[in-house]
């Protein structure tokens, strides 16, 4: 692989923790603005939130999405701004459900304040279809994905993600999961994992979130892209800016395909990733996918004092 060949990731809704990004801001004034300037937006203490929760606060939809896309925006403001130095250009963006934003925000798409303010709203959204269509989400490991679409279609669940290779995510209403769960472990699933979610994201339970947000996103500005962007309904780099928006509303309520999206970047030849925010579970995933995948984390200060360490070999 040619040195430099890097893509940029960005993670989903869960990824978020109390105290996510405080030692970041403390350390670096360029993040801190960031957390400011989205104080400012929303018109509440976001930061406060993400710094000191409580957690049920910052798990709800409408704050931890915003969370998630202003800790990997003030991420990726460090690297530009602090260490401009190091001189890297990524050959294109991606990011997991909720991430998509924070992508199209590092490749030129949307701005950070529009973005903020889609999300918010996009969170909202979500948690009304949840209230009026109550359901939940399970990982199910280990089984074929042509059984997993077969008993989904017996129980009436839908897949939800296609995360990486034996994981399968549905969702559906409370019951059917129940029951999606059960057939899963007679057909010998190697682990059948309930997740603790508070809607079934990703799934038609959620058409009515999609279609307010497709209201707002008409009078959101969008650009074409200035780094390559792969969305997750087609798992395919975007050839035409045009169908952003219908990508941002259909993914709402439709499966998302990151694992297909990151053999579409290794087919490319990008094998080194920078992942901008909260946790790693982009890094799992990816390790999962293929493990001569390197990953390099962007989300905490400590990440970036030993960011020349871990970029070895990559720049």
């Amino acid at each position: 692989m040619d040195k430099g060949k890097i893509a940029y990731i960005f993670p989903g809704q869960g990824a978020q923790y109390v105290g996510m990004a405080k030692e970041l801001c403390v350390n670096f004034k360029s993040a801190d603005n960031v957390f400011e300037k989205a104080n400012k937006v929303l018109g509440f203490d976001l930061k406060s939130l993400c710094f000191e929760g409580p957690i049920k606060e910052l798990t709800k939809s409408a704050v931890c999405q915003p969370a998630i896309l202003t800790h990997s925006i003030a991420s990726w403001e460090v690297l530009k701004n602090d260490f401009s130095q190091l001189n890297i250009n990524p050959c294109a963006c991606a990011g997991l459900s909720l991430g998509e934003y924070s992508a199209l925000v590092a490749c030129g798409a949307i701005n950070f304040e529009d973005a903020l303010r889609l999300v918010h709203k996009r969170g909202t959204f979500m948690d009304e279809a949840s209230n009026v269509n109550p359901g939940t989400m399970s990982c199910i490991l280990g089984l074929d994905l042509d059984k997993a679409r077969e008993l989904a279609k017996l129980t009436g669940v839908e897949i939800a993600n296609l995360n990486c290779p034996g994981q399968i995510v549905a969702a559906g209403t409370k019951e059917s999961i129940s029951k999606l769960n059960e057939m899963a472990q007679q057909a010998k699933a190697k682990r059948v994992i309930p997740l603790d979610v508070s809607g079934p994201f990703h799934s038609s339970l959620m058409n009515s979130a999609a279609e307010k947000l497709k209201v707002f996103l008409e009078d959101v500005q969008v650009n074409k892209p200035v780094i390559p962007f792969i969305p997750n309904v087609t798992g395919e780099f975007l050839t035409n800016e045009f169908m952003i928006k219908e990508l941002l509303t259909k993914q709402v309520s439709h499966t998302t395909y990151w694992q297909k999206s990151v053999g579409t970047l290794m087919e490319q030849g990008i094998t080194d990733y920078f992942e901008f925010g909260p946790g790693r579970i982009l890094r799992g995933l990816l390790g999962r996918i293929d493990r001569g995948l390197k990953v390099v984390n962007l989300g905490e200060s400590e990440n970036f004092l030993k960011l020349k360490e871990d970029c070895r070999g990559i720049i």
